[in-house]
């Protein structure tokens, strides 16, 4: 562009051929690469991140493009002079094949144009690539200065004027964008760098400008803003719902701490512990609950369980669950009855889901152990330094089928019997028997440890914290004498 300070220097002499195809070779490359990650990315989805990234990718992809072609043109040069105005189709006419003024269809080449306006004549001389940005008939006369602003959006007109008033009073540089209105009323974002041409005596001649329509850049930029305040937005409403599930599951989870002793009367009680394991990633917190509750009549209420999914509404789910079944129990309700009732509550509920869960009554005075199941993994029964799981009875989820029965189970314990209760994801990369077979392998080391809170400490280290992909919960009891 020329320039009132430099306009009697030599041009900069372009550089070696080799330099700028090995960055041509480069651009494409990454281009490559980035269209190839870009292809990996999910089309449809509706995970904020997801739409942040395909918006990123699809902004470099456009930037790389833009850099190609203008490398191309640092190696081969100035395009060729457009046609005369007479010998060139009307705008409306272009083939499919490329543009008016003989630019491929949405190439760069299409995108940039230039002007200059003489203030001694009043006269403007336009390239053809800016016609077809303006969407204008390329034989029409090019627009003055003064005609210049009956294109741009009303709004944008003022930055306009400012910049060209900045320019021919100030001799000031134009950088700056506007919006036009095209006669088909789409409109387009124009980025405008100007600068005034000086004649022998210091004053303003004329003024020269290229133009670029960053409709599209601008578009790209737009969405990769729009998603990432998505994204933003998102992140703070997952943090909202992850601090209301954690205090609403500390609300309703037992408010004891450490040991615990149940019925706290007479002999032959329960020594009691237990622990909620959170998931060491960022996933919301889950449905699972652990209970230790005396009833009225001295026997002594143990239940773990666990309701799918996460957030608030499955924590609140849970709380609901975990007071219908401390209510029941309160009521003399045995186990198996209990889970049907359970079943029944969370088949009625408006937002169906299915859960699993273990309910067990202890008989201090017999040391007999009731317990009915709802597709949950079966207590754990430590004794003499072996384990064993109890076999149980029938029992389908919670939720999963209406008018479902379950079954009642009954043993009886010994002085020093170790019960251990637990969710799903208590053994992290272990499911099913394999993470039962882990926790029996844990009997000989449970043999010799005398509390329940001892037990409980042998089994979280066992189990580890810092590698869990969700959340879980354990309780141990273990018979006194």
């Amino acid at each position: 562009m020329p320039s009132h300070l430099s306009a009697d220097h030599p041009a900069a002499q372009p550089p070696g051929r080799g330099s700028v195809d090995a960055l041509i070779s480069q651009t494409r490359r990454l281009k490559g690469d980035v269209n190839a990650a870009r292809g990996d990315a999910q089309e449809e989805g509706s995970d904020p991140q997801e739409r942040w990234q395909r918006a990123l990718y699809d902004l470099a992809l456009h930037q790389l493009s833009d850099l190609d072609e203008h490398l191309a043109q640092l190696r081969d040069g100035p395009a060729p002079a457009p046609p005369a105005p007479d010998a060139v189709e009307p705008a409306g006419h272009a083939s499919a094949a490329g543009t008016a003024d003989g630019a491929p269809s949405g190439s760069l080449l299409s995108r940039v144009g230039s002007a200059e306006w003489d203030l001694l004549t009043d006269e403007a001389s336009w390239s053809g690539e800016l016609y077809q940005i303006l969407g204008l008939d390329p034989a029409a006369a090019a627009l003055t200065l003064d005609e210049l602003p009956s294109l741009v959006l009303d709004e944008d007109r003022p930055k306009l004027t400012a910049m060209v008033t900045d320019c021919l009073v100030d001799a000031r540089p134009i950088d700056g964008e506007f919006r036009v209105v095209r006669p088909d009323a789409s409109v387009r974002t124009v980025h405008m760098m100007g600068e005034p041409v000086l004649d022998s005596d210091g004053s303003t001649a004329s003024m020269w400008a290229v133009l670029r329509d960053v409709s599209e850049l601008r578009r790209h930029r737009r969405t990769v803003r729009e998603t990432r305040d998505s994204l933003h937005r998102h992140q703070q409403r997952a943090q909202t719902e992850h601090r209301l599930a954690a205090e609403l599951q500390e609300a309703v989870l037992p408010p004891w701490r450490g040991p615990l002793r149940l019925p706290r009367r007479g002999p032959r009680t329960l020594d009691l512990a237990a622990h909620h394991l959170p998931s060491a990633t960022s996933s919301p917190i889950g449905g699972d609950w652990y209970d230790a509750l005396e009833l009225p009549d001295g026997e002594t209420l143990l239940s773990v369980g666990d309701l799918t999914g996460h957030g608030v509404a499955v924590t609140s789910g849970m709380a609901m669950l975990l007071g219908a079944l401390r209510g029941m129990a309160m009521a003399g309700t045995q186990p198996g009855q209990l889970m049907a009732w359970l079943n029944q509550l969370l088949d009625a509920t408006v937002q169906p889901a299915l859960g699993s869960a273990v309910c067990c009554r202890y008989r201090p005075a017999t040391r007999t152990l009731v317990w009915a199941q709802a597709g949950h993994p079966a207590p754990l029964l430590y004794r003499d330094g072996t384990g064993r799981t109890l076999h149980a009875p029938d029992g389908v989820l919670l939720g999963a089928t209406t008018g479902a029965t379950y079954g009642q189970a009954e043993v009886t314990l010994e002085p020093g019997d170790l019960l251990l209760l637990h969710t799903d994801g208590l053994v992290p990369g272990h499911v099913g028997t394999a993470a039962v077979d882990r926790l029996l392998d844990l009997a000989p080391r449970l043999g010799t440890v005398r509390t329940a809170q001892d037990c409980l400490r042998v089994v979280v280290e066992e189990c580890g914290e810092t590698e869990r992909q969700d959340n879980a919960c354990v309780l141990i009891a273990k018979v006194s004498d």
